[in-house]
């Protein structure tokens, strides 16, 4: 049976975070808080969580998962050559609503569905996310919905569509942002971005050096 802890109240806090993380090295499912929307999360190194992930969605593998970190540093062992653009935009964004496409090291032993050895990383600015993040490692994370449903700004929102396929939800109240990050795509040799969100592409441009026309190409 799914449990929801409030994560307002310190000792559910402290209990939510401990399952969370047990559950997450078990191959479960969690549903985490972050700064954008929330998202239902899964080890990222356990292929079969990742499939259980996609299959509560309602998801196919051609739409794969993206990747949370819970530092600046977790991306140099993900990524195969960091791009310049990338280390400019994590010191400019990170921890914050910018996700990041890069072709990611062939070694590692993954499957978040047919990413073409891709992968799209973020690192959230929400404490309980970090904290979570840093005990578990990546994780493979979606938004916390049924496929083409709304996403989840609440854990009640979260829980009336995922119900018991999830097995701990950390309610953290309201997302700040309320809206899914902004997406830009570094697998090619001009930064694209591939969805607009909270922040900018005006502020991604400044950051580049670049037009903002030439990011929505």
């Amino acid at each position: 049976m799914s449990e929801l802890f409030d994560c307002a109240d310190p000792d559910q806090r402290a209990t939510g975070l401990a399952s969370a993380i047990s559950a997450a090295k078990g191959g479960r499912l969690v549903v985490l808080p972050t700064d954008t929307v929330y998202g239902i999360g899964a080890d990222a190194f356990d292929g079969d969580a990742v499939a259980a992930l996609l299959a509560a969605k309602g998801r196919g593998r051609d739409m794969p998962v993206g990747v949370l970190v819970g530092s600046w540093h977790t991306i140099d062992g993900l990524v195969y050559a960091v791009p310049p653009a990338a280390r400019e935009l994590i010191q400019a964004f990170w921890p914050g609503a910018l996700s990041l496409v890069v072709r990611h090291a062939p070694s590692l032993q993954w499957d978040l569905g047919n990413s073409a050895g891709t992968v799209m990383l973020r690192m959230p600015l929400h404490p309980v996310a970090i904290e979570l993040l840093r005990e578990v490692g990546p994780m493979a994370v979606s938004s916390a919905n049924i496929s083409g449903s709304p996403a989840a700004v609440t854990a009640q929102d979260a829980r009336s569509q995922l119900g018991e396929r999830v097995e701990v939800y950390l309610d953290a109240g309201s997302s700040p942002q309320g809206a899914a990050s902004t997406i830009v795509d570094l697998t090619s040799e001009s930064p694209r971005v591939l969805r607009e969100g909270p922040v900018s592409v005006a502020d991604i441009a400044k950051v580049l050096g670049a037009e903002p026309e030439t990011l929505l190409g």
